[in-house]
């Protein structure tokens, strides 16, 4: 079992234990790849973590961008986390229907916005369901909270300067997504998009990451594997995957074995492989 950190990973006794405490705002971050059919919002309806709050990545997100959940403005990040009750002083656990997949993504959205007192819940809403614990269908009672934010613009990166570390290597990028997607080999779920990877990125699937009932491994474990995708943890890190969801678990396990250098390309794959203008690598690393 994972240690408790309350900045980045807890496990299910923890959140249990801390379920009534009055400042913990727990969060269902539930998101599912294009094509399919589930419908997020509807199954948190159906059962949740008692006093959980739907955080709707794809409508919390910049919806003037033609690419899916980039980060949101500032402000209506603000206005969103009032609407749910989350602020300045809450504990934040954040969980997803998938174990851990776009959990993660909130995990990084808070830390950019300069709020780090929030941790995933290591397994999820699968973990906490197979150990019995309770859920509800009734969304809980909300009362405003303020939020300061202060974002952290040191952990998120554009096309153009994720262009400048694939040519320079003064950053190491590491893609998130599955080995045939990385080598080119199969199509994207995504429409239109090139096949293939940002040249010089290195291929550390995020599954690989993970135990078989979707906890996250031990610190030693995460680190022997991005040490054994060729990832030189002595440069600062870019984090990628398909649309910048997954790529936020390699964030979560660089800061899981002490790595903070680490920032991550918002746009991702949806960005690099629809833009006409910047190369594509197929193949192995």
């Amino acid at each position: 079992m994972a240690q408790d950190d309350p900045k980045t990973l807890v496990s299910t006794d923890w959140l249990a234990a801390h379920l009534k405490d009055p400042d913990l705002r727990v969060l269902d971050a539930t998101c599912y790849l294009p094509g399919d059919p589930r419908n997020a919002r509807a199954n948190y309806g159906l059962a949740h973590i008692p006093n959980a709050r739907f955080f709707d990545i794809d409508e919390i997100s910049d919806l003037r961008s033609d690419l899916p959940h980039m980060v949101p403005p500032v402000e209506k990040f603000m206005s969103r986390m009032r609407a749910m009750g989350v602020g300045d002083g809450h504990q934040v656990v954040v969980y997803d229907s998938e174990g851990l997949f776009s959990a993660a993504r909130v995990w990084w959205l808070f830390r950019l916005m300069g709020q780090d007192n929030i941790a995933v819940l290591d397994g999820g809403l699968p973990k906490w369901q197979a150990e019995g614990r309770d859920t509800e269908d009734l969304p809980p009672v909300v009362r405003d909270r303020h939020m300061t934010v202060r974002r952290q613009n040191h952990m998120v990166k554009d096309v153009t300067q994720v262009a400048s570390a694939s040519k320079l290597g003064d950053y190491v990028i590491v893609d998130a997504r599955a080995p045939e997607r990385f080598r080119g080999e199969v199509d994207e779920p995504r429409a239109g998009l090139r096949k293939g990877h940002i040249p010089g990125s290195k291929n550390v699937y995020f599954k690989t990451l993970l135990n078989a009932d979707s906890t996250m491994k031990a610190p030693d474990e995460l680190r022997a594997a991005f040490q054994s995708a060729g990832v030189d943890l002595s440069k600062p890190v870019i984090t990628s995957c398909g649309s910048g969801v997954t790529a936020a678990v390699l964030s979560l396990a660089l800061e899981r074995i002490g790595k903070t250098d680490h920032s991550l390309y918002d746009g991702s794959w949806s960005e690099w492989g629809a833009f006409p203008t910047v190369p594509v690598a197929t193949g192995e690393a």
